[in-house]
């Protein structure tokens, strides 16, 4: 969004400017682009055409190409074949600028001068340059992929992708680079696999393992990284992410009873206001004053409290499987809690506080299983092992 309002931004100061500046000044100062932009927009579509306007475009026009026709001669006699995606480039700026042209020919001002428009034969001249550069980066493309099989080199193998892939803005298709790109892909992909040691000295259940392992790591996947939390047979693993987990706690189901008493001071009718003297106390207008009769209320509760937990610990291992390196260690804790409140009162209700209203009713339940507590604080690991894996990506 930012880049397309700069590109907004530009555009709309460049229509600006070039409404106040003059084409034979862009030309004077070698803007040759924007002097055949201004120009060619001023004559479009006009009858009575400027002659100042014919001739800046038509100076501009010649000038612009001799000079990428100078570049392209030079980058040739430099004999490097690195250079034909340049020289490729100066003669795609004459073609698109010839094309720019063209509809506004025949170009006659007012004045009956008639401009004269030099076109350059640029198409076996482009197709060579674009024959010649695609060639030379399927060249270094090969190079890179043999260093890369050889030597086991991902960035190699990169960087042979980079190269195979412009070759498509020459040529959508061109000898077998989309097998040879499928290659280098294949060669510079890094593979990390993320599995779990357990190391805590009791048993677990088997939901445990593989509801900790079947975490949706795709979406962690890049072009040149992808995860996985299943072993493939045959494939080479770059890294490795260990869950290691040392110690699982299972606390016994709780229960805890405790009676308490809650209190609260409420309003229970109302009462005659006395006076001084004992007597019923009057208005300006005579009539009995009187206010809200306060009494103080009681209720007994007695509360039933469960609690059950499970705690899983250990630490997150990244692995270099090539060197069997520990490159980096974060410790990892996850807990699931039950927690349940039943209660029932004695006395009156309005001296319940919010909580204990919200308790009154409940009633007691049966605990959890310990795998089913195990798996809630599974659910809770997930996450944070996520986040440590994409936190880790410049390690990995």
């Amino acid at each position: 969004m930012r880049t397309r309002y700069s590109f907004s931004l530009i555009a709309i100061l460049f229509i600006s400017l070039s409404s106040c500046v003059s084409p034979e000044k862009l030309v004077e100062h070698g803007n040759y682009e924007a002097a055949i932009e201004v120009a060619a927009r001023r004559l479009a579509g006009k009858k009575n055409k400027k002659t100042r306007l014919v001739l800046a475009l038509e100076e501009a026009f010649q000038k612009a190409n001799q000079r990428d026709l100078s570049a392209a001669d030079r980058l040739k006699r430099q004999n490097r074949p690195e250079n034909w995606a340049r020289i490729h480039e100066h003669y795609l700026s004459i073609r698109k600028r010839q094309e720019a042209v063209a509809p506004l020919l025949p170009l006659v001002s007012k004045e009956g001068i008639k401009a004269n428009f030099r076109f350059v034969k640029v198409d076996e001249l482009e197709m060579e340059s674009r024959e010649k550069a695609a060639e030379f980066h399927y060249a270094e493309a090969k190079a890179l992929l043999r260093d890369a099989r050889q030597g086991e080199d991902r960035l190699a193998a990169r960087r042979a992708y980079a190269e195979l892939d412009r070759i498509r803005q020459y040529f959508s298709r061109y000898r077998e680079v989309e097998q040879l790109q499928e290659e280098a892909l294949y060669l510079g992909t890094t593979h990390i696999l993320v599995s779990m040691r357990q190391e805590a000295p009791v048993a677990i259940p088997n939901a445990f393992e593989r509801e900790l392992t079947a975490m949706a790591v795709q979406d962690l996947n890049s072009q040149w990284k992808v995860y996985h939390t299943r072993p493939v047979e045959g494939l080479h693993y770059d890294y490795e992410v260990v869950m290691r987990i040392n110690r699982i706690e299972i606390s016994p189901g709780l229960v805890r009873e405790r009676e308490y008493e809650e209190t609260a001071v409420v309003e229970d009718g109302w009462e005659y206001v006395l006076d001084a003297n004992g007597n019923v106390a009057k208005d300006s207008l005579g009539n009995d004053i009187t206010q809200p009769r306060e009494v103080t209320v009681r209720a007994l509760i007695l509360e039933n409290y469960q609690n059950k937990t499970a705690r899983v610990s250990g630490r997150l291992e990244f692995v270099d499987r090539s060197t069997d390196n520990l490159i980096h260690t974060e410790p990892m804790f996850a807990e699931a809690v039950f927690e349940n409140y039943a209660a029932t009162f004695r006395g009156d209700k309005r001296a319940l506080s919010k909580q204990s209203r919200q308790r009154i009713g409940n009633q007691p339940v049966p605990f959890p299983s310990e795998e089913m507590l195990l798996l809630q604080a599974v659910e809770r690991l997930k996450p944070f092992v996520k986040r440590e894996i994409a936190g880790a990506r410049r390690m990995i």
